[in-house]
């Protein structure tokens, strides 16, 4: 369990910077390799790969739940065996440190 699926995501309504690149490739040393910074830094995103859809779709629901729990949603693809998730905070267009704790989170279900 990393530090950051400890925390509790803190609503962001604007007003703050987003993570500069550096700082957001320093945390995302605390997730899953298979994260990926894209977008110059301001997105996180992850490739998952199922067996099927139903296990596709229970992973989903187990995300879902944790985006409900922190108030931070990822925005998530889904084919028959696979899943995209795209983090990023909306209200500073880049990356805050909910997403991380979210990714971290979602670690933890995989």
């Amino acid at each position: 369990m990393s530090g950051l699926s400890k925390k509790r995501c803190i609503p962001c309504e604007g007003g703050v910077a987003p993570l500069t690149e550096a700082a957001a490739m320093e945390l995302k040393k605390e997730l899953n390799p298979d994260w990926m910074l894209i977008d110059g830094g301001r997105m996180l995103a992850r490739s998952f790969v199922f067996k099927d859809f139903k296990k596709t779709m229970a992973f989903v629901n187990k995300v879902a739940d944790i985006a409900e729990a922190e108030g931070h949603h990822p925005d998530m693809t889904v084919g028959y065996g696979t899943l995209g998730i795209e983090l990023m905070t909306h209200a500073i267009d880049g990356l805050s440190e909910n997403d991380f704790i979210v990714a971290a989170k979602i670690d933890e279900l995989s």
